[in-house]
């Protein structure tokens, strides 16, 4: 095999063991919350760890989840450049996912696609961060703001001319969207709930 395949598969390989590492868990065992898969959504991310009501865990997980992604890419720049970094992106976040330790039940993603897109090019990562905030200022919906912020991410690279980040930030998209599938259908119905609430 060739060394630069080699180094996609193993960046890759290292991107999912990164990206499968359950921060939310983690951080609620060690600070004596309630396990996120007991409470509301029954998702290990922050989002679903805010409902415990304790922002400081919130916050944790949120940094861990983002920081795993932007290790993984950081990782697969190092080892090869972009080619390997697209590779360990795409590990790290079917990671977080589909966790091996978890049976495969992982989170939605959200952090670890913004700590990807943070790695890769550091103005995408505000290009979702501006347009998560901006919705979720409006809106008051965490599901939608993602689902805004990942749509203008991928277009935003595009416009910029990386091609080949923006269709793996497309990907990536196409993937978050399947899992914030209930949470559509709950944004349609109008009993979608709100950042913050309990529950």
């Amino acid at each position: 095999m060739p060394a630069y395949g080699f180094h996609v598969i193993l960046t890759f390989v290292l991107g999912y063991l990164l990206g499968s590492i359950p921060f939310g868990i983690i951080v609620t065992k060690l600070g004596g919350g309630p396990d996120p898969r007991t409470i509301g959504s029954g998702n290990i991310g922050a989002t679903n760890v805010l409902r415990s009501g304790n922002k400081k865990l919130a916050a944790l997980t949120l940094l861990g989840d983002a920081l795993k992604g932007t290790v993984a890419v950081l990782l697969g720049w190092w080892l090869g450049g972009e080619g390997t970094a697209l590779a360990a992106a795409f590990g790290a976040f079917l990671g977080h996912l589909f966790p091996i330790w978890l049976g495969f039940k992982g989170g939605k993603g959200v952090a670890t696609y913004l700590g990807v897109a943070l790695a890769l090019q550091p103005w995408a990562a505000l290009v979702f961060a501006a347009s998560w905030l901006a919705t979720a200022k409006l809106s008051k919906f965490s599901s939608l703001s993602a689902l805004v912020a990942t749509t203008a991410t991928p277009l935003a690279l595009w416009l910029l001319g990386h091609g080949r980040m923006a269709a793996l930030m497309a990907v990536l998209t196409a993937l978050l969207w399947f899992m914030h599938r209930e949470n559509i259908a709950r944004l349609v119905a109008g009993t979608e709930g709100r950042i913050g609430q309990k529950g």
